[in-house]
C-alpha cells in the first residue's frame, strides 16, 4: 500500500501493473532434466555390461549369490513437475533364469540388490511376477515376463502411485510412499539376460498419452461432481466485466443470458459485491477505451474533470504510468522530436524516485532503435501494455469509491482472486506430496478443456 500524502488518503500499490516482457512469466513451464541414458558410473559394473549408447545392459557373469545382481539406474531421477513419468524396457533375452526387474530406487540404493529388496525402492520382477516394495518378500501383482516382452514402469504424481505395464497393457498400481527423488532402475541377475531401455527416444508400446488423458478426465469428473450455487459462473463473469469497466460487453452478456438464465436476487450472490464493482462504470469504460486507442491527452483531460485527486501527486506511480504511455504513443507514431521533449518535461522528474526504474529505462531506450517494435524493448509498443495501464487506472478509480472498505480489493476481480486461491490450493497439495506433481498452469487447464470437448 502507498500513502498518498497530497490526497490525505491511501492508494493501491500499482507496481504490479508494469510487466517487463520475457522476465518472470509465471505461466512458463518449468524445465527439468529428464533421464536419457543409463548411469555407468553408479552401477554394479562387475556383473553387467552396458552398451556404448548406454541404452542396453547384459548380464555376463554366473550369479553365485543373491547380492550378485547387475543393477543400473538412469542418469538422473525421474522428473517430478508433471502429471506422469514413464519409461520402458524390452527383454531381448531372458537368459538362464529370467530374473529381470524394473522399478524405481533412491540415490542411496545398494547397487548389488534387486529393486524392491531395499527400503525406498520398488520393483516388478519378471521371474515370478511379484511386486517388491522395500522388503525381500514380494506380493502378488501381475504376470511374469520373458524374452520378447516390453515392460514399463511409471509414476502417477496425481494419485501418488507407481504403475507397471506389460506389452502395452496396464498390469497394476501401488501406492507410492516415498517422497524423495527416485531413479528409473533395471536389474538383471542371471547369465545372458539382456535388456534394452527406452526413456522416450522411441515411441512407447504403452499409450502413456491416453493414460495421462484418462487421469485428467478422472480429475475433471471429480471437480464436476462438486455442487455449486445456481448461476455462480454467470455471476463471476459479470463481476469480472464490471470490475474492469467493460460496460458494453456486460450489457451484451446480460442481454444474451436473459432468456436462458433465471434471475437470482443480489442477496444470493455469495459475497459478490455488485455495487462496489459498478462504481463509476461509465467513466471507467471511457478511460479504458481512450487508453486502448492511445489517446492519452484525452485521458488526462477526463481525469482533471472527473478525478483531479488522482493527478494531484505528480510523482505517483499512476501518473508515472500514464506519462510513460504518452511517451510510448509518441514513439509509436514516429514523432521522436516531441517524444524527446515530452521525456524532458514529464519523465525526467521520475529518475531516482519511481518504483519502476526498469520501465523508465526501457521507455527511454525506445529512442535508440530505428525499428523500436523489433527491439528488446518493443513489448512497450504492444497492445497489452495499453491494457496494463488501463487496468492500473481502473483500479485507481475504483479506489476512489467512498464505500470501498478494502482498497486492495480494487486491484483484482473476484475471478482473479478465485484463481489465486485455486493456485494456492494446488501449491499446497503439491507441497504435501513432497513438491511432486504438476504446478497449476491456467493455460494448460484451458487447453485440456478445449481438447476434451473436441
Amino acid at each position: 500500500m502507498i500513502i498518498d500524502q497530497d490526497s490525505g488518503g491511501f492508494s493501491p500499490d500499482l507496481s504490479k501493473f508494469s510487466l517487463r516482457q520475457g522476465t518472470g512469466d509465471m505461466d512458463v513451464e518449468e524445465v527439468e532434466e529428464v533421464p536419457t541414458h543409463l548411469n555407468t558410473i553408479n552401477s554394479s559394473g562387475g556383473f553387467l555390461v552396458v552398451s556404448m549408447d548406454k541404452l542396453s545392459v547384459q548380464y555376463t557373469s554366473v550369479n553365485l549369490h543373491g547380492h550378485d545382481v547387475g543393477v543400473v539406474q538412469a542418469n538422473c531421477p525421474a522428473p517430478v513437475k508433471r502429471l506422469m513419468y514413464y519409461f520402458e524396457i524390452f527383454v531381448k533375452n531372458a537368459g538362464a533364469k529370467g530374473q529381470i526387474a524394473i522399478g524405481f530406487t533412491n540415490e542411496h540404493f545398494k547397487m548389488r540388490r534387486q529393486p524392491g529388496w531395499e527400503a525406498n525402492s520398488y520393483g516388478y520382477h519378471g521371474d515370478d511376477g511379484l511386486l517388491y516394495r522395500g522388503q525381500g518378500k514380494g506380493e502378488t501383482f501381475g504376470p511374469t515376463f520373458t524374452s520378447g516382452d516390453t515392460v514399463g514402469g511409471g509414476i502417477n504424481y496425481a494419485s501418488q502411485e507407481f504403475f507397471f505395464t506389460k506389452n502395452g497393457k496396464l498390469v497394476g498400481t501401488v501406492y507410492k510412499d516415498v517422497k524423495g527423488p527416485l531413479f528409473p532402475t533395471i536389474a538383471v541377475h542371471s547369465q545372458n539376460e539382456e535388456v534394452n531401455v527406452n526413456f522416450g527416444q522411441q515411441p512407447f508400446v504403452f499409450d502413456i498419452e491416453a493414460f495421462t488423458l484418462e487421469e485428467r478426465m478422472k480429475q475433471q469428473m471429480m471437480i464436476e461432481k462438486i455442487s455449486l450455487p445456481l448461476n455462480i459462473s454467470h455471476r463471476i463473469v459479470r463481476s469480472y466485466l464490471r470490475h474492469y469497466g467493460y460496460q458494453d460487453t456486460l450489457n451484451s452478456f446480460d442481454l444474451a443470458s436473459r432468456s436462458t438464465l433465471p434471475p437470482i436476487p443480489v442477496a444470493q450472490e455469495n459475497g459478490i459485491n455488485e455495487q462496489a464493482d459498478t462504481y463509476a462504470l461509465s467513466h471507467r469504460k471511457i478511460l479504458r477505451q481512450l487508453i486502448r486507442s492511445g489517446d492519452l491527452d484525452s485521458v488526462f483531460g477526463k481525469l482533471r474533470d472527473w478525478y483531479p485527486q488522482i493527478l494531484q501527486n505528480e510523482s505517483s506511480t499512476i501518473c508515472f504510468l500514464l506519462h510513460c504511455q504518452k511517451f510510448i504513443e509518441l514513439v509509436r507514431v514516429g514523432d521522436l522530436e516531441n517524444a524527446v521533449k515530452y521525456a524532458r518535461a514529464e519523465l525526467a522528474r521520475f529518475f531516482g524516485i519511481t518504483q519502476l526504474p526498469y520501465l523508465l529505462q526501457d521507455c527511454i531506450a525506445l529512442l535508440a532503435y530505428e525499428e523500436p517494435m523489433k527491439s528488446p524493448v518493443g513489448y512497450l509498443l504492444e497492445l497489452c501494455q495499453r491494457e496494463l495501464v488501463a487496468d492500473a487506472l481502473n483500479s485507481m478509480v475504483l479506489s476512489m469509491n467512498p464505500s470501498m472498505k478494502d482498497t486492495e480489493s480494487c486491484l483484482q476481480s473476484y475471478l482473479e482472486r478465485l484463481l489465486r486461491q485455486l493456485s494456492a490450493c494446488c501449491f499446497e497439495r503439491r507441497s504435501l506430496n513432497g513438491d511432486q506433481g504438476e504446478t497449476f498452469r491456467l493455460h494448460r487447464v484451458l487447453q485440456s478443456r478445449k481438447e476434451g470437448k473436441s
